[in-house]
This record gives structure tokens, C-alpha cells and sequence, in this order.
């Protein structure tokens, strides 16, 4: 079959909803866009083997081989997007539009639009003259759990030598990230008539004493830890949002505070839940309320690919761009544990990325793919 052109391809990625989200009323499949890239890829003398994830129906991951040997290059992105906010968008998030010089669609920087790109790129490298192989993996859920990336290992011998990321950096290379936690923190105490105190124990004074304990937190990590790779060089604890109580005249019973910690590259993140349940453990043994400590999901550890690196240095030379550390986190240390030296270098801006109205700037295209073009040829051909 052939191959539709670049902005078709763009057009048919951006029309197959594929959101990932903790709400069940927002989560779509993401399949519809596994097969398109499968039939495109297969059509380019690539091998495709699709595995749908464990405990997650519905959700798959892709890899498309050409090339035999060891080694090679693995392009990877995510499939998913977020969901969006209809009453903020001013065209639809599903309907690839050209309009003031951009592309706007759910997904045209963040990350859909990466694969269009490889596959725009591979037209014009024929297979007869790759040297060493070249694979491309698209993952399901990055926006949520990352659970796609945690599971590589059913792919069989996926052990590339380098590997690049194709998350919207303005194609200038990232080689280091933070991590990122999402906990909440449950407060339960004892509701009572709001007339009498000792009726109860109030929940939300008891939060606010937890409060205190992660801002010493806070305190502590920025004393503590510093990277100065990054422009906010210590890790970070963010209070993100706080329910608790149901009626003004009633003790309130429970409590729940969610938070996000942000970890530097080669933190352990054992020593960092150490930090924390060490002051909460004060806490704990000197109240009677009930303090309860939830993963909202598994840990995503900071990323770090040490700037001598062969790949780091090409993707500098290509792009003609210094490479830099970023505070937001992708699944480069998922991939970074095959074994391989691994970057995080793609088409777009992050500052559009999970924003309404997303947007591809049609005057970087023509330069992306030339730099997509030339990773490409020094890696593989």
C-alpha cells in the first residue's frame, strides 16, 4: 500500500482519540492508533509485534523492527494524550487545523505528531542501505501510570544501542530529568457534633500539623540536594490539592491531602520516602488520629545521560544545540535501563504540551525533519 502524505498521516493520528486518564469517563483504547502506525510501518519493510499490557485491557504497545544484528537505533513515544477541556478549546481537539501558520490538534506535539514525522523521514532512506537496525516503539498510558514503558520486557531481545525520545523539545536535546511521585496523604479522625470538640477529632487540624511536617520536608530537600544542571536545582514537594469535611457543623472525620515530588536524577527514591515517613512518624505518635499514606501510582525516578556520551554529542553537532536538563519527566529511565544511551529530542515546544489549543509551528517543520533525518543516517545508515 502507500504510504498517505505527512499532513494525512498528521490528520488520521489527531482524528483517533486515544486519552489516557485515571477517570474511567475520559480513558480511551489506544489501538486505533497501534494499527495505523503498524500498517504504515509494515508498508516500510518493518516487522510489527503488539502486545497489549498486563492488567490493562485494551492498552497496547508497539514494535516495529527493520534491520537485523545487534544493536541499532529505537525511536520511541507514547500514544496517548491527556484529556482535554472542551470550553477552552476554540477548535476541535480531533481535527488536524491549519490555521496562522500552525497545526492544532489533541496530540500534535505531545506526542503523536513525533511518529509522523519518523515515517515522513523513512520514505527517503531506503532499507537497501541501512547498516545497522532500526526499531520504533509506541507505548500506551505515559500521561498516567507509564505503564506501557514498565513493560519492555515482553518485547523479546529489544536491546538497541542508543535510543531517542521524541517528546517536544524544539528538537534541541534533553539528557536529564526529574523524577516525579504522586501521594496522598489520609488524615482520619473521629466526626463529631461541631458544638462540643472533644466530641471528635477534627481532621483538618490534624492535616494542618501534616502540613507542617512537608514543609519541613521542603526545608530539608532544598538544604540537602541541589543539581545545578537544572533551573530549579533541588527536588520539589508540592501541595496539590486538599479535601476533607462534609457540612460546616460537623467534626470533620477525614481528610486527604495529594501531593507531587519531584526527585533528581540518581536520587533513591527509597531514601526519599524515608524523608517523609520519618516526619510523619512524629506526627503519627502524637495524635490519635489515624495518618495514611497512599502511592497514587508507582515511582518514576530521574533520568540522567551523562553529557559525554556518544549520542549526546551527535545530537549537539546535529542540532547545533547545547544539551539541557528539564524539570517535567518522560520515560527515558524506563528505556535508559535497556542498556542504552538514550536522549530526549523531538519536534514541538513542551510550553504547548497539555495546553488547550495545542499547536505544531509549521516553520519548524522542514528543520525537524532534517535533523530527524540526519540522527537517523549517522545511527543506522
Amino acid at each position: 500500500m502507500s504510504i498517505p502524505s505527512f499532513f494525512s498521516m498528521y490528520q488520521q493520528l489527531i482524528a483517533t482519540p486515544s486519552i489516557s486518564s485515571m477517570d474511567p469517563g475520559w480513558d480511551h483504547s489506544n489501538k486505533g492508533v497501534i494499527d495505523l502506525l503498524a500498517t504504515w510501518l509494515e508498508a516500510l519493510g518493518f516487522q510489527c509485534e503488539i502486545n497489549e499490557l498486563e492488567n490493562k485491557p485494551g492498552k497496547y504497545n508497539l514494535l516495529a523492527r527493520r534491520g537485523t544484528g545487534a544493536g541499532g537505533l529505537l525511536l520511541s513515544g507514547h500514544t496517548d494524550t491527556v484529556p482535554y477541556d472542551a470550553q477552552r478549546w476554540s477548535l476541535d481537539p480531533f481535527q488536524l487545523t491549519e490555521k496562522d501558520n500552525r497545526w492544532y490538534g489533541l496530540g500534535s506535539i505531545d506526542m503523536k505528531g513525533f511518529f509522523a514525522f519518523i515515517i515522513e523521514v523513512l520514505k527517503n532512506l531506503p532499507s537497501a542501505a541501512q547498516q545497522k537496525p532500526l526499531m520504533i516503539l509506541a507505548t500506551a498510558d505515559e500521561e498516567t501510570t507509564m505503564d506501557g514503558a514498565r513493560q519492555l520486557s515482553m518485547f523479546n531481545n529489544l536491546k538497541p544501542d542508543t535510543c531517542i525520545i521524541g517528546e517536544p523539545t524544539s528538537m534541541r536535546p534533553v539528557c536529564a530529568h526529574k523524577g516525579h511521585l504522586s501521594e496522598a496523604i489520609r488524615v482520619i479522625g473521629r466526626s463529631g457534633h461541631s458544638s462540643d470538640p472533644k466530641l471528635g477529632i477534627n481532621a483538618i487540624e490534624v492535616m494542618h500539623q501534616v502540613i507542617g511536617k512537608l514543609l519541613q520536608v521542603q526545608s530539608e530537600f532544598s538544604h540537602n540536594y541541589s543539581n545545578p544542571m537544572f533551573a530549579v536545582p533541588e527536588p520539589t514537594l508540592n501541595l496539590g490539592s486538599i479535601h476533607g469535611g462534609d457540612n460546616p457543623n460537623r467534626i470533620c472525620g477525614c481528610c486527604e491531602l495529594q501531593i507531587d515530588v519531584r526527585p533528581l536524577p540518581g536520587m533513591a527514591i527509597d531514601d526519599l520516602y524515608g524523608i517523609i515517613d520519618r516526619h510523619l512518624t512524629e506526627l503519627k505518635q502524637q495524635t490519635e488520629a489515624q495518618i495514611e499514606w497512599l502511592h497514587l501510582h508507582e515511582p518514576i525516578p530521574g533520568f540522567e545521560q551523562t553529557t559525554d556520551a556518544a549520542l549526546v554529542k551527535l545530537a549537539e553537532k546535529v542540532s547545533q544545540q547545547a544539551s539541557q536538563a528539564v524539570n517535567y519527566c518522560t520515560e527515558a529511565p524506563f528505556l535508559q535501563a535497556l542498556g542504552c544511551q538514550t536522549i530526549v529530542m523531538g519536534p514541538g515546544s513542551i510550553n504547548q504540551a497539555h495546553q488547550p489549543d495545542e499547536f505544531l509551528s509549521m516553520d519548524s517543520i522542514d528543520s525537524s525533519k532534517k535533523t530527524i533525518e540526519s540522527l537517523i543516517r549517522a545511527l543506522c545508515f
